[in-house]
């Protein structure tokens, strides 16, 4: 603390020098009484003269103070008070500034000169005699106890995705067409491949290979569909017949018609199957009842090429050569909805097991689009041009992401964050189209199948945190082999 003088001004009669153009007023200019004497009179006179002149005259005699005091270290005598000073802490004008820059970008940022154009650290913008002290902790945003190492939420580094398959199957035979879909994925985690006239079974646990049937010369599969336990699977064929067999035993159990054209599509709802085909129908059937089918859909004007179940098992979406969408619930023979904006075949649905009445849709080669749907309000959410022929669409369980894969031009897969749709990874190695894909009941791994007759196995989805980071389809196990 600064000393004061303790003393008292005592008045004189010694007279001042007052400043150039200052004039005394009169007494009756004053307003004084009477018995002032003169020499009263003219002391009075010089103070109010100075109050009044106040701000461009000082005594040389007399110290200036404040109109309050503020603490300066530099400026105290501690040793008076038997203190001890604290040592001081190379904060600097600039600490402010370059704390924050270490909240906001890290340790590692550019200059001070490089931020702040023109900015002098040895300058305070406003200052009061000496540099005041102030501890950097005074200034850390958002009341933080902490100097520049202020603890941060840990920022999430991007999700690591291998870019090649970790494993590859031979599949000899599997066609190269965009209408099939030949690949399904059991959630007894058994893989169904249609090759040709035969369907193999690929157990993904212990990668043993069975033969399920074989159709004959005369008649191909072109599409196969496990139901939702993944004991039976349903196989439609080129003649337009579906037969249902008990994956366990090896064993048909049914065989049913309805359709005059190949059956393309195939999708279960409990103990419903719905089959799309050649012929532009849709025929609903109850695998309890003894009747092929129970109703008839009718609403396409060409092939129908994509079928999928909502996850409530409610409605039913449908996509065909026509370029139309539609979506159907449980009662009707006749489209509730339908979308008319893609310009190429709609193969490619995909619902989301995140947000209800969410669709996805994808176009051919002349289209190229993922569309967004809200099924719910009949709205019409985004579109996002890939630049290629677009074959399927896949959701993840576990986060909301999905996965689409490509033909020409470029053969690609790519995994999405949803809803911002930027692309977490674009996998390669294909050299046709890929025009088959499946999910493993884990949801971590997927399966795609191309022209070039083979199937690749890519992890490309977290687990869910309840859940072991390991696959049951063996993840490690890199190599070449042939499903048949």
């Amino acid at each position: 603390m600064e000393e004061r003088s303790s003393k008292r001004i005592k008045p004189t009669m010694e007279k001042e020098e007052d400043p150039p153009g200052t004039t005394h007023p009169s007494s009756s200019q004053l307003n004084l009484p009477p018995s002032l004497t003169r020499p009263t009179v003219s002391l009075e006179t010089q103070r109010i003269n100075r109050l009044i002149h106040s701000s461009h005259y000082h005594s040389p005699s007399k110290p200036i103070y404040s109109d309050r005091f503020i603490p300066s270290q530099s400026g105290s005598n501690f040793a008076l008070f038997g203190l001890e000073p604290s040592p001081k802490k190379e904060d600097g004008p600039g600490s402010y500034a370059g704390m924050l820059r270490t909240v906001l970008f890290g340790p590692e940022t550019p200059e001070k000169r490089d931020v702040v154009t023109g900015f002098s650290p040895s300058g305070n913008i406003f200052r009061y005699k000496t540099e005041t002290q102030r501890p950097v902790n005074s200034f850390a945003p958002f009341g933080c106890d902490e100097g520049p190492s202020v603890s941060r939420s840990p920022v999430k580094s991007p999700r690591n995705i291998l870019r090649s398959a970790y494993k590859v199957l031979d599949a000899p035979a599997l066609q190269d067409d965009f209408y099939l879909n030949l690949v399904d994925w059991s959630a007894q985690n058994v893989l169904a491949v249609g090759l040709g006239s035969c369907v193999y079974l690929w157990n993904a646990s212990s990668s043993k290979v069975t033969k399920l049937c074989d159709l004959g010369a005369d008649e191909s599969v072109c599409s196969v569909g496990w139901s939702l336990r993944g004991t039976h699977l349903a196989i439609g064929t080129s003649r337009g017949t579906i037969e249902i067999w008990d994956a366990l035993r090896c064993r048909r159990i049914r065989r049913m018609g309805g359709h005059r054209r190949r059956v393309g599509a195939l999708a279960w709802s409990s103990s419903v199957l719905s089959s799309g085909s050649r012929d532009k129908k849709i025929l609903q059937r109850d695998i309890r009842s003894q009747e092929d089918h129970v109703s008839k859909l009718t609403g396409h004007r060409s092939e129908v090429c994509g079928l999928k179940w909502s996850y409530d098992n409610r409605e039913l979406a449908s996509g065909g050569n026509d370029n139309k969408l539609l979506v159907w619930n449980q009662h009707s023979s006749q489209p509730v909805l339908r979308y008319c904006e893609h310009t190429a075949a709609v193969k490619a649905i995909a619902w989301s097991p995140h947000l209800h009445g969410l669709l996805a849709s994808g176009g051919g080669t002349a289209d190229r689009c993922i569309r967004f749907w809200n099924t719910t309000t009949n709205t019409r959410l985004s579109c996002v041009d890939t630049n290629s022929q677009v074959c399927n669409l896949a959701w993840s369980k576990n986060v909301n992401e999905l996965v689409s894969t490509h033909g020409f031009s470029q053969n690609q897969i790519i995994v999405w964050k949803y809803p911002s749709m930027s692309k977490l990874a674009t996998l390669t190695g294909h050299t046709f189209r890929v025009l088959y894909l499946a999910v493993s009941p884990d949801g971590q791994t997927i399966v795609t199948g191309a022209g070039d007759e083979t199937l690749r196995f890519w992890n490309v989805f977290p687990s869910p945190k309840s859940q072991s980071r390991e696959s049951g389809i063996g993840a490690l196990s890199f190599g070449r082999t042939t499903i048949r």
